[in-house]
């Protein structure tokens, strides 16, 4: 039977463009009003795994660390499984020194969550941790409800929020390459046909059993293989057109910067502040997917460009980081990394160092790093003193409030590479193609207007200089004539 379920349509009000708020309302001009479908739950459905989050109960493992690490962990998985659609009604956490192989939680404690699962009346059980396909099955077994891994679920917030293309189809491979394994039949759909003719005794089967030798299972599984394939190759080609892009800039000189950092943590706030870009901000994890580049200018006139990219979080799911590589290389080419940290969150060192695992992940860790403690007008002043110990470089801002962006602008100034050469040239007045790019790819230091024409002192790439270099005889012959 067709899902039935009613939508609320939201309307339209004043919303403005500058804060991606046009986006956001597109983002929930729908929204599910729970309890009101009359749909039958159909066996494809479980193969398939879609995410039906409603009432759930969380489940985590604590195997090392601190009692409030885990209870961090698990505050985040209450807010991706939030993020996801999901009303949290319970927090389970088991110590144990490692998960259970066959259960993730033991086998006494798995009739402890049942009871919890009944008694709270949820419908969804999600776990801290990746959960391997026999755990998976042994858990639904026992509880009687649809269990659902950290991974699953994150999966699951960026299928929702992916809406370019290439977003697309990458959350679709990570998908279908983390449902591969998991993928199973049921009832006799688990058994295998024989196929073949039949010859050669009864090993071939007989009437009415020879058939196409697969089963639906097997052919789930190949055809997700093809799928696989295909998505391989067109985030292939959308991965060459992503560097000719790259390319061009490079060609231009146009220095690099991404801003990078945990989920959540401000970082397409902090673009529309600096540039003005208009993306959408949300109060929620992965709000962003798809890379936002915006171009910006430096107070003595040099161009650079500034992207926003996927944010990440801890035991980030490696399906992720590979379907995301071409996208996440935006870090890697980038001249400069500004790593935004939430400074309200109560673990901020977890934040950074989870970050910089991802980016040692694609390359980036080898680049200059400016570190920025966001959503400083929300935290109070002892987190704060105590963060400036412990990152005396940062920079501290609000891009909420404003405060402290012309800091950071500076900041990023004077950390963005300059260009080698440094030049005196007398350009003629017929050459305002080439003044025009000193002034887009290179650092003019002084101007001067002659009759001869614009005399400039300048640093330029190399490149740059050698094309300005027949006009740089031009300065020794002005300075002969006066």
């Amino acid at each position: 039977m067709r899902d039935q379920e009613t939508y609320v349509a939201i309307p339209d009000d004043e919303l403005d463009a500058t804060t991606g708020e046009y986006e956001l309302s597109e983002r929930q001009a729908l929204r599910r009003v729970p309890g009101l479908s009359t749909e039958l739950t159909d066996v494809t459905e479980v193969e398939y795994r879609q995410l039906r989050l409603e009432r759930v109960v969380l489940v985590g493992v604590w195997t090392e660390g601190t009692q409030a690490d885990a209870e961090n962990s698990l505050t985040e998985l209450a807010a991706l499984a939030e993020t996801a659609g999901s009303q949290v009604l319970e927090g389970l956490i088991q110590r144990r020194t490692r998960p259970d192989p066959a259960t993730y939680i033991g086998r006494g404690k798995v009739d402890d969550l049942g009871a919890v699962v009944l008694s709270a009346g949820a419908d969804t059980v999600i776990c801290d941790g990746e959960l391997s396909p026999s755990q998976l099955r042994n858990l639904e077994q026992r509880t009687k409800v649809k269990v659902v891994d950290r991974t699953a679920l994150i999966l699951d917030i960026f299928a929702q929020h992916a809406k370019s293309k290439e977003g697309r189809a990458q959350v679709e491979l990570a998908q279908l390459e983390y449902l591969l394994p998991r993928l199973r039949g049921w009832g006799e759909t688990l058994s295998r046909q024989t196929g073949g003719s039949g010859r050669g005794g009864g090993a071939g089967g007989g009437v009415g059993v020879r058939g196409p030798g697969e089963t639906k299972l097997e052919t789930d599984r190949r055809r997700i293989r093809h799928r696989i394939a295909r998505l391989r190759r067109e985030i292939k080609a959308m991965r060459t057109v992503r560097e000719t892009k790259r390319a061009r800039r490079s060609r231009n000189a146009v220095p690099a910067v991404a801003i990078a950092g945990y989920t959540n943590a401000g970082k397409s706030s902090l673009l529309n502040r600096l540039t003005g870009a208009g993306v959408l901000v949300e109060d929620a994890l992965f709000a962003t997917l798809d890379p936002t580049t915006r171009r910006a200018t430096t107070t003595d006139g040099r161009v650079y460009t500034l992207s926003d990219t996927v944010g990440f979080v801890r035991h980030l799911p490696h399906q992720i980081v590979e379907a995301f590589r071409s996208t996440l290389e935006e870090v890697a080419e980038a001249d400069l990394v500004v790593h935004v940290v939430d400074g309200t969150h109560p673990d901020p060192q977890e934040q950074v160092r989870a970050v910089r695992e991802v980016l040692a992940e694609v390359g980036a860790d080898r680049l200059p790093e400016l570190l920025v403690v966001n959503k400083t007008d929300a935290a109070d002043e002892e987190t704060l003193l105590h963060l400036k110990r412990l990152w005396p470089e940062a920079v501290f801002v609000s891009a909420h409030r404003g405060r402290g962006i012309d800091d950071l602008r500076e900041a990023i100034e004077r950390r963005l590479p300059r260009p080698a050469v440094e030049a005196r040239v007398v350009l003629p007045y017929d050459r305002g193609d080439l003044v025009a790019r000193v002034h887009r790819q290179g650092e003019v230091l002084s101007t001067a207007h002659l009759p001869e024409g614009t005399m400039l002192h300048v640093r330029v790439s190399e490149a740059l200089a050698a094309e300005l270099a027949p006009f740089g005889d031009a300065v020794e012959a002005v300075r002969t004539a006066w």
